[in-house]
């Protein structure tokens, strides 16, 4: 199996070497992620300038191909030109979780979601934040969660999937729960500053949005300490609506 790599953390990532290492037994793993962290960037890419591309080592090993971009840069340029073709695309393991609303900003899951744009099965991992994570033993449970979506027959009609793993789980038996995603917003709360030349600034403070109350999301779930998957979509179309407004007569005079 041809297995592509990638991340938003940087390719020197304590996360994406984990990952690469646990990989190793599916199949060949091809590393290309970002030069730098690319946190936040959501599935942005770069057209108006050029993608610069070096291959980078720690030592004598090789790490891989860092890209001046964003994750989904590293996908699409990978694709093109260091891993043509790859079986299954690999996004993470993230230092901290992609739940929720977070879907849409994380350049992890764009990363995955990149993938799937091609038709290749993508999964994007995350693990909660820690500062003295365990990455290597994240990396065998996503694996082993990998290992068996492959082998489901209904895998080959779904692409793209989005996991998350609770600190707490590296630790004692937990559940994986199969839940959707949760759609309640960050709280848009922002410190203001002043820098010392009087130029006002300002950091963002909101808060991790809470669950809704008896709704089993994502968000709710790793509260309760397990581990999540969700299938994530590409098509945004609200195909419900669709019809809906096609009764609207709407037209431009």
């Amino acid at each position: 199996m041809k297995i592509l790599l990638t991340n938003d953390d940087g390719i020197y990532a304590p996360g994406l070497a984990a990952m690469e290492r646990a990989l190793r037994r599916l199949g060949d793993v091809h590393v290309v992620a970002p030069a730098v962290e690319q946190s936040g960037v959501g599935h942005s890419i770069t057209f108006l300038s050029p993608l610069m591309a070096k291959e980078v080592f720690d030592g004598k090993q090789r790490r891989g191909w860092a890209v001046e971009g964003s994750p989904a840069d590293c996908v699409k340029l990978a694709v093109a030109e260091f891993c043509k073709d790859p079986d299954l695309v690999v996004s993470g393991i993230n230092g901290g979780l992609n739940l929720g609303i977070n879907v849409l900003y994380s350049g992890t899951v764009a990363g995955a979601t990149e993938g799937a744009v091609f038709g290749i099965t993508s999964v994007a991992i995350s693990l909660e934040y820690d500062e003295r994570a365990d990455f290597d033993r994240a990396g065998e449970m996503g694996v082993r969660l990998i290992e068996q979506i492959l082998e489901q027959r209904d895998a080959s009609a779904h692409h793209l999937y989005n996991i998350n793993i609770p600190t707490a789980a590296l630790t004692r038996p937990s559940e994986v729960l199969v839940v959707p995603m949760a759609t309640v917003g960050w709280s848009a709360e922002f410190d203001r500053r002043t820098d010392p030349k009087g130029r006002r600034y300002y950091w963002a403070t909101g808060t991790q949005a809470a669950p809704v109350a008896g709704e089993l999301t994502d968000l709710e779930a790793w509260e309760q300490g397990y581990i999540t998957v969700t299938p994530l979509r590409i098509d945004r179309t609200e195909r419900e609506m669709l019809s809906a407004m096609r009764e609207w007569e709407l037209k431009v005079d």
